[in-house]
């Protein structure tokens, strides 16, 4: 393994991403950059270049935070630095694992010391090595979330935090902030997301002759590392002789009233949350000033820190992509390009005075009544419900009734039993009632069931586990107690031993896996019912994202179960394979059971501590073969055997039902409810329904005619 790091000049393509993180390089206020893309494009390989270009910078003799020499830190654990000497050193890149513990991120007090010789034995952690330097987050969408606000944090406000057990430490981190993510593995939540500065989309390229370049200099590096960085250490030299300039440049650089106001043009016009977008941009954009070399912001550095410090900031609920209106940009900059003129005095127009400007391009958008014509729809301007439903494809699809019993098939104009029909919108979704997992467990920290965490309150102590962690004082003490008189304490200090010490457990909360057996048969196909079906597995994968679980997604129909989503901690490739889900055929429900059994199997062996949670959608019919639903049951109790928690949502709607999917409920060992009782509001109101209903009832029996005519 090789300590010569890949250059950056080297690298192929990707300007967008080079720019983010140079601008981040010139003005670490900016607050770091997300790179978000697929596998394999080198995000790690780009950011690990970087830290060569910085410039070195001076620290403190043996000053373990990297304190400058010109302004050491008042509060540094190691000061305080008056007459010490100095050193330069290169800046450092600070790598964060995907399962690093809180302790070892703000760093940890020697509990054993503090209490057994009253010592303050402090030991710095990641963000104290990484102070004026670069932290490197790979994968940062898979750290929990907790971990995620302290590094963010900490990012913002320059400076960590310990308090630990009445002891409190604080010392200077500032840092590059970098973080990577594949979003097909989960994606941030909005509040994270805004946390980052800039955000950078990167892609393979599809160009044989760059991917060919790529391939070339990887191998010629993987050859001969130090004589392939040799090749570009003449470049390397001149662009890290670059970011020193653009940083002696900075303070120089002017941000003028206009470039201001388009700036806040721009985030008020795309609707960004809070002022966060706007200082971003300022900032962005006397950056990218410096680095060309001005000492004045112009419009194009607008637009283009507004296509780095915007898109992440445009998303309005959990499964919208990152983006950016490139016209709408454009039209709010040229509407603010100018310095604004002071209102005329009015002419003469009245109250009723129409608008000078209500023909122009903008003019009468949206109003009614306004003077552009409206656009078509994509049917022409004819209602949907004008036509008739083609048929769903199945058989099973319930007659204009309402009744649920299988019909005969109709031939000429329907199509036959095999036939899918095409995929349906999902509803709007909306908030679910929360489906957990019977007992305690110890998964990743999440949202959904009791769990034991190392967030949450503490229910109890034991004896550390390894190396200690949270101290459980008071367990400690009582531990300790009994036995200070054969250990001849003599003093007021206690007398301890390692045996004494315990650790508390803390209960919060943990994320599952949340499996979804989909029926797509025809006996679902009918419109309405589908849109309500999509619109509820939507809002169930909604609570999935925000609770922080894992996800996968197995529908059936015709004769066979698929496996549309393996289990993934991206919601949103669930979201969209749901929205193109087709319908149709028969009911092959023990199918689908079965490969959900085997699936839960296999994540058992890869994951032993995230719990399943089942989740089947079906109104309960079986058509599949032979003895179907028979099949159906002994897969079922398949389940109940495991203990494995499961939900039947119940689809079957009309005023004839025969109770299959509450049926099947029972052979699960788990619990039924209808789209109308999966609502979080729906479920109160029916809890207040009986509450009212009991009251009245026992108002009624206890009422002197009722006992009277019991008498």
């Amino acid at each position: 393994m090789t300590d010569v790091r890949y250059p950056f000049t080297a690298i192929v393509g990707m300007a967008d991403l080079r720019l983010g993180l140079l601008l981040n390089a010139v003005s670490p206020a900016v607050g770091g950059v997300l790179v978000r893309g697929e596998k394999g494009t080198a995000k790690s390989t780009m950011v690990r270049a970087l830290a060569g270009l910085l410039p070195s910078i001076a620290a403190v003799d043996g000053c373990r935070f990297a304190c400058d020499p010109a302004a050491p830190d008042p509060q540094c654990p190691d000061g305080p630095h008056s007459a010490a000497g100095s050193h330069e050193r290169p800046s450092q890149l600070v790598e964060l694992p995907v399962g690093v513990a809180e302790d070892r991120i703000v760093g940890s007090l020697d509990l054993e010391r503090a209490l057994a010789e009253g010592v303050k034995a402090y030991e710095p952690g990641l963000l104290a090595k990484a102070h004026r330097g670069v932290l490197y987050i790979d994968e940062v969408n898979l750290l929990q979330d907790h971990v995620v606000d302290l590094l963010l944090d900490a990012a913002a406000m320059g400076r960590s935090y310990v308090e630990r057990e009445g002891v409190s430490v604080r010392h200077a981190a500032r840092f590059l902030l970098v973080g990577t993510m594949n979003p097909e593995e989960g994606e941030l939540r909005p509040q994270l997301l805004d946390r980052f500065g800039l955000t950078v989309e990167i892609a393979a390229t599809r160009d044989p002759a760059e991917r060919a370049e790529v391939v070339r200099r990887r191998l010629a590096y993987d050859a001969d590392p130090a004589g392939f960085a040799a090749r570009f250490a003449e470049e390397e030299r001149a662009l890290a002789a670059h970011i020193t300039a653009a940083r002696e440049l900075l303070p120089q650089v002017r941000l003028t009233d206009v470039a201001l106001r388009q700036i806040t043009a721009v985030c008020a016009a795309f609707e960004v949350d809070g002022l966060r977008a706007d200082i971003v941009m300022a900032r962005t954009a006397v950056a990218l000033a410096a680095w060309d070399g001005r000492d004045e912001v112009l419009e194009e550095d607008v637009r283009r820190a507004a296509r780095l410090a915007l898109p992440h900031r445009r998303r309005r609920n959990p499964f919208d992509a990152p983006g950016l209106d490139e016209e709408q940009l454009e039209r709010t900059l040229e509407e603010h390009a100018q310095e604004p003129e002071p209102d005329p005095e009015p002419e003469g127009d009245g109250p009723d005075g129409g608008d000078p400007d209500g023909d122009g391009p903008d003019g009468g958008d949206g109003g009614p009544g306004g003077g552009g014509a409206p656009e078509p729809s994509d049917g022409g301007g004819v209602p949907e419900t004008s036509a008739p439903e083609p048929g769903a494809g199945d058989t099973e699809a319930p007659p204009a009734g309402g009744d649920d019993r299988p019909q005969q098939p109709v031939p000429a104009q329907h199509p036959s039993p095999a036939r899918e029909s095409a995929p349906v919108a999902a509803g709007d979704p909306y908030r679910t009632k929360l489906f957990t997992v019977r007992g305690t467990g110890h998964g990743a920290q999440g949202r959904r069931s009791p769990a034991e965490t190392t967030g949450g309150h503490t229910i109890r102590s034991r004896r550390p586990q390894g190396a200690l962690g949270r101290l459980h004082l008071t367990a400690t003490l009582q531990a300790a107690a009994p036995h200070q008189v054969a250990r001849g304490r003599g003093g007021r200090a206690l007398v301890l031993r390692k045996d004494d010490f315990r650790e508390q457990v803390r209960q919060g909360r943990e994320s599952n896996l949340v499996l979804f057996v989909v029926d797509a048969s025809g006996s679902m196909a009918a419109r309405q019912r589908m849109t309500a079906v999509k619109g509820a597995v939507l809002s169930l994968l909604t609570d999935a994202y925000q609770r922080r679980d894992k996800i996968g997604m197995i529908t059936f129909r015709g004769a066979h179960a698929e496996l549309a989503l393996p289990p993934t901690s991206s919601v949103e490739v669930g979201a969209a394979r749901l929205e193109s889900l087709p319908t149709g055929g028969r009911t092959p429900l023990a199918e689908g059971l079965l490969r959900a059994h085997e699936v839960l199997r296999v994540e058992r062996l890869r994951d032993p501590s995230r719990r399943p949670l089942l989740v089947v959608v079906t109104d309960g019919r079986a058509t599949g073969g032979r003895d179907a639903l028979a099949r159906s049951h002994r897969a079922a109790a398949l389940f109940a055997a495991q203990g494995t928690a499961s939900v039947v949502l119940d689809c079957e709607s009309g005023p004839v039902r025969l109770g299959l999917a509450r049926t099947l409920a029972g052979q699960l060992g788990g619990s039924a409810v209808s789209l109308d009782e999966l609502r979080a509001e729906g479920v109160a109101s029916l809890v207040r329904e009986n509450r009212s209903a009991h009251r009245s009832e026992n108002r009624r029996a206890t009422s002197p005619a009722s006992m009277r005519k019991a008498a």
